[in-house]
């Protein structure tokens, strides 16, 4: 099997390349830098620009899934300019995608699994989301989501199968939210945000990869929600992090004014609250590694003898 993977340097494209040579896959990857374009046996890198809609055709060859995980971070300050980026960066890549197989005069591409988000759902402390939920959040990232979806399905007017995948808070020591999370938990300064209530769902770094990869395997179509069986509260997760790093909780929970002064708009990821079901992907026969959040960080740091002190968690946590 050859996989034509975009955004395949990020921490998630690390993670799924890695788990596609261990398969016996071989990858094409999409790069907008020249710098990049290694050319392996198993592993070749073609350029492409989104903004430009230029994509090198060869990247095609012998290829028959798609997965889509190009898109510039959203954890960088959201001016104005940058918005029109993270929405742009996301549907480009999608439209050059697209143009390119449409110039291809035969493909044996079968289907396609783009990166969505659980942004989409509507901030709540009480609903359960599953992918039938039909409301949108009203804000920024709501708005960006439904947007990238709406330009996935049109890769089904070229006869392709479509799996989007809602990608929730991703769990991991090589970037992301969490060493953000873990650093001030490390240095002592630790802290929930706002009231802690706030449901976070998130999903361990492998277990995601796994999931890109599944629905390519197995050809399935829909929207899948990224997430682990277990969401917890903003609050379990701090401590969690504590709990595993052997570090103390002892500051109050950080007012969201203060958060809004330091990162603007962008303050609202550490606020929403989105409580997101799995179950869509576990009916497929999707088995997690990591169901709960206890065991995916100790995972990720419990082997980790330089992030340990000498005294015991129960000490501190509470």
């Amino acid at each position: 099997m050859k996989i034509l993977i975009t955004g395949a340097t990020g921490m998630v494209g690390q993670e799924l390349v890695s788990q596609c040579h261990e398969k016996g896959y071989d990858v094409n990857f999409l790069t907008t830098s020249k710098n990049k374009l290694v050319s392996e046996p198993n592993y070749k890198g073609f350029y492409w620009n989104p903004e430009k809609k230029e994509i090198d055709l060869r990247s095609f060859e012998g290829v028959s899934a798609i997965i889509n995980l190009a898109g510039s971070s959203i954890s960088k300050r959201w001016t104005k300019q940058y918005k029109k980026e993270i929405l742009a960066s996301r549907v480009d890549s999608l439209d050059t995608l697209l143009l390119g197989i449409y110039q291809l005069q035969r493909h044996n591409i079968k289907t396609i699994a783009t990166a969505s988000a659980i942004g989409i759902y509507p901030n709540s402390l009480s609903n359960y989301y599953t992918e039938e939920e039909n409301n949108v959040d009203d804000g920024f990232l709501g708005m960006v989501v439904k947007k990238w979806e709406e330009k996935a399905d049109e890769f089904k007017n070229l006869g392709l199968t479509v799996a989007k995948i809602r990608i929730g808070l991703v769990l991991s020591d090589k970037g992301g939210a969490l060493p953000e999370m873990a650093k001030p938990v490390k240095n002592y300064i630790g802290a929930a945000f706002g009231s802690g209530l706030q449901w976070q769902s998130w999903i361990h770094l492998s277990d995601l990869a796994r999931i890109f990869l599944f629905v390519v395997e197995n050809e399935i179509a829909g929207v899948f929600n990224g997430v682990s069986p277990n969401p917890v509260t903003n609050s379990r997760l701090v401590k969690e992090i504590a709990k595993v790093m052997e570090r103390p909780l002892i500051l109050p929970n950080v007012p969201r004014f203060a958060m809004k002064v330091v990162l603007g708009e962008m303050s609202e990821l550490l606020f929403a609250s989105q409580r997101v079901s799995s179950k869509a992907i576990e009916e497929e026969g999707f088995l997690f590694h990591h169901q709960n959040v206890c065991s995916a960080l100790e995972n990720i740091y419990g082997n980790s003898s330089d992030e340990r002190s000498h005294n015991t968690a129960k000490d501190y946590v509470s």
